[in-house]
């Protein structure tokens, strides 16, 4: 705190401890190396084409690796929306003709004669937290695991994170607070679309057919919401559309 000054005291904030790094133009050392192959690559073509296409070359490189798009570089922002279009072309692998209509609705995928239900469920930072709260956190995990009869799997991906419920809510009385809250929101959205969420999706099956072999999956169900409720997560029984798309996750055939 700076009390040389006269007026109010004044907290400086430190820098970032998890800033990058920079190297000149780039905005770290792997844009830099980036940078580097594509001056490499259009080095070879030097000898046929001449030393014009490899300055060409090297302007473009330059440019898709400084350029910055939804904070990302030109050139992996070209790369992500490709593989984004491709996957759109292939689709997922096809899941089971029993696994559509009724049994997505009641949110239960059939499978080579095994009934399947997945539960999903957001991860929580723990990397802060006091060394008992975390002991006992694994513990709860490990009675969760021990918990389930038969056969588990978990899956873990990341996702952008929602903005939603940190988005500025009110109606402003004014045209300039709208306008300020507008930008605030669109501030909100993209430092959002940065960071990444965990995500986990637990499979819970039976090969039990009948009455009793349903039965027995919703209690695994039942069981495994309440541990995750245990350890402060919010479980969610997929069903429909997200019940497919999470069997697609594992390549389910």
């Amino acid at each position: 705190m700076d009390e040389t000054l006269d007026g109010p005291p004044v907290a400086t904030i430190p820098d970032r401890l998890d800033r990058r790094l920079r190297l000149g133009p780039f905005a770290s050392a792997r844009d830099t190396l980036r940078f580097v192959t594509y001056a490499a690559a259009g080095a070879v073509v030097v000898p046929f084409t001449g030393a014009g296409a490899w300055l060409v070359v090297l302007a473009v490189g330059f440019g898709a690796v400084v350029l910055r798009v939804d904070g990302q570089s030109a050139d992996e922002h070209l790369f992500a929306m490709v593989l984004w279009a491709l996957r759109g072309l292939a689709g997922g692998p096809p899941l089971t003709a029993h696994a559509s209509g009724r049994s997505l609705r009641r949110g239960l995928l059939e499978i080579a004669g095994r009934r399947i239900a997945i539960v999903r469920a957001e991860g929580t930072p723990v990397a802060y937290l006091p060394p008992a709260e975390l002991a006992r956190r694994f513990a709860r995990f490990r009675e969760l695991l021990r918990s389930v009869d038969g056969a588990v799997a978990l899956l873990v991906a990341t996702v952008p994170m929602s903005s939603a419920p940190v988005r500025p809510r009110g109606h402003p009385s004014t045209r300039g607070d709208a306008e300020a809250l507008a930008g605030y929101a669109q501030l909100v959205d993209a430092l959002c679309r940065r960071r990444q969420v965990r995500r986990v999706y637990i499979a819970l099956g039976t090969t039990r057919a009948g009455a009793e072999g349903l039965a027995e999956l919703e209690g695994k169900v039942a069981g495994m919401g309440e541990r995750l409720s245990a350890l402060e997560l919010t479980a969610v029984r997929l069903r429909g559309g997200p019940l497919l798309d999470a069997g697609r996750r594992w390549g389910w055939s």
